[in-house]
């Protein structure tokens, strides 16, 4: 657990900087760096989303994932987690930006990359935290730059983060028979779409509800063992 942790300081770090610097900031820098960050996003997940081999299995976990993420209404829980932080929270860092947009946009942004699945499955299986260390050192900066943007939800993200990986780091002994190089190669492909997505939300490009997609790094865990089978 040392790598989630040190990742979860690293976000809380980061986004305690970005909020220091925020006041002098103007509405015309804010949206260039929000641009900035979206074009960013949208290069992860562009370089992570050829990890995988099987598209049929990417496409089936996406048809899936959406329908079980939209029933279960996943985008909608996380809202309203960050809209009751949102309510309870008096302090003048929570002016702008909803606390709600930064937490569902920082959290999805911080969980449902290559490097947090990777990174905390490698943590609980070998004990080895160098991806996490590393995507660490990447939050730290993403955090920084995204909280001066959205503010305060960004730093909210942190506890979620460390729940969501801490959540795998202990999962994986559970799942090792099924975490073959395949299986994890075919979810670290469908988290680099949501990326790709959620870089196109942050240019407002497109308003997909991302978190909805969330049950289809799962399924491309399933559905990559299942097809090992035949």
């Amino acid at each position: 657990m040392l790598g989630v942790m040190v990742n979860t300081l690293a976000i809380i770090a980061g986004s305690s900087l970005g909020l220091f610097f925020r006041k002098g900031l103007s509405e015309r820098i804010s949206k260039a760096v929000m641009a900035a960050i979206g074009l960013s996003v949208i290069y992860l997940g562009i370089t992570g989303m050829m990890a995988g081999k099987q598209a049929l299995v990417v496409i089936l976990s996406l048809v899936l994932g959406a329908a079980l993420g939209t029933v279960l209404d996943i985008d909608g829980r996380i809202k309203r987690l960050g809209q009751f932080a949102e309510s309870k929270l008096n302090h003048p860092l929570a002016d702008g930006p909803s606390i709600g947009e930064g937490f569902v946009t920082a959290s999805l942004l911080f969980c449902v990359g290559s490097m947090a699945i990777i990174g905390s499955l490698n943590a609980g299986l070998s004990g080895d935290n160098t991806i996490l260390f590393a995507k660490s050192v990447l939050d730290f900066i993403s955090s920084a730059m995204l909280s001066l943007s959205l503010g305060v939800g960004v730093l909210l993200s942190a506890g979620l983060v460390l729940l969501y990986q801490g959540f795998i780091v202990l999962l994986s002994q559970v799942l090792r028979p099924l975490l073959s190089a395949a299986a994890i190669s075919e979810m670290s492909s469908v988290g680099s779409i949501l990326i790709f997505v959620l870089g196109l939300n942050l240019l407002q490009i497109t308003k997909i509800k991302i978190a909805d997609f969330l049950p289809a790094i799962v399924f491309a865990l399933l559905l990559t063992s299942l097809s090992s089978l035949f």
